[in-house]
């Protein structure tokens, strides 16, 4: 083989081995960083999603709970890692949509660092409220937070809970207390207890507590009602239109640097598995509602998210505690 036919022959080469390791991946278990603690809805997404993609596979889905600075500790993690499919993270909507605006560094670019391999989920916010707090409304609740300017605590789980209160608080001109928290589970024990007043959470680990009587739902700040809490309003019901259309969402990126066609197995796996009956009525059954998109799709969804809450963070001014 003379040298222009080697060189000729390495070239074709490099541009087939990308082709060759998407129709044989996986070869090995795929790690799936969940940027938050277990516990809460992302790690239980995480669980159901990465255990269909098991069984779709062949090959362990190994879940990689990495909690801390309201998801931005997991999500560098997964930005930094190699870009060959065998590691994924779970793209939370405080993590890339809310994080870059209240941190002075993440330690990773929204729109630079990560290819989106599909959206995985939705859920509205519920305002929810300890029992002891005498209001049994989102207007009462209003009406009591402006006789009482910062007397009343609100919890956060991470970047997007902070910035809903924030955003109820410029709606209603009142003040309000921020209690940050690492994860949705201890957020959820001391608001039990009375050690926060309220809190905008998701129906994951919350709806339970809402039925036993722990717990008291005010709104869903949504368009419309679940079917885990029938009798509880949404934001429009309630008068506060412009909380309507806020939601919490959870979906999967990879490094940006993943081969196109390694993107694209992952995409068509994630949507497989999020239109399959079972994962639908398991994820449904938690509050969480699929949402499978096109890499594209999701990459337009996360710019347009990102847009949204820079101004309402710019607007608050709230930074990361």
């Amino acid at each position: 083989m003379n040298f222009i036919s080697l060189v000729a022959f390495f070239i074709s080469s490099c541009v087939l081995l990308p082709s060759l390791h998407a129709e044989d991946y996986p070869v090995k278990a795929v790690r799936l960083i969940v940027p938050f603690p277990a516990g809460g809805g992302t790690d239980s997404m995480g669980r159901i999603v990465g255990g269909k993609l098991s069984e779709q596979w062949g090959r362990q889905v190994i879940i990689d709970n990495r909690g801390g600075a309201q998801g931005s500790i997991g999500t560098t993690m997964g930005a930094k890692a190699a870009p060959d499919g065998y590691t994924l993270t779970l793209a939370h909507s405080g993590s890339l949509a809310i994080n870059p605006h209240l941190y002075n560094n993440t330690g990773y670019d929204t729109l630079k660092d990560f290819a989106p391999i599909s959206g995985g989920v939705t859920m509205p916010y519920i305002c929810l409220a300890h029992p002891s707090v005498p209001a049994t409304s989102m207007k009462g609740l209003a009406k009591l937070a402006s006789a009482r300017p910062g007397q009343l605590s609100f919890a956060s789980t991470s970047a997007g809970p902070q910035l809903v209160g924030e955003l109820f608080k410029l709606i209603t001109h009142t003040q309000l207390l921020h209690v940050p928290y690492k994860g949705g589970a201890p957020a959820v024990i001391d608001l039990i207890s009375g050690q926060v007043s309220i809190m905008f959470g998701v129906p994951t680990p919350t709806v339970p507590h809402v039925k036993s009587g722990k717990l008291r739902a005010l709104a869903l700040l949504g368009s419309q009602r679940i079917e885990a809490l029938p009798d509880v309003p949404t934001a429009n019901e309630a008068g506060y239109p412009e909380l309507g259309t806020v939601s919490e969402w959870y979906g999967f990126i990879a490094p940006a640097a993943i081969p196109g066609d390694l993107l694209n197995k992952l995409n068509a796996s994630v949507v497989r598995v999020l239109h399959d009956p079972d994962t639908i009525n398991r994820l449904r059954s938690i509050g969480q509602f699929p949402a499978p998109s096109s890499s594209a799709e999701f990459s337009r969804f996360i710019r347009e998210e990102y847009e949204r809450w820079g101004k309402v963070a710019k607007a608050s001014g709230a930074k990361a505690e």
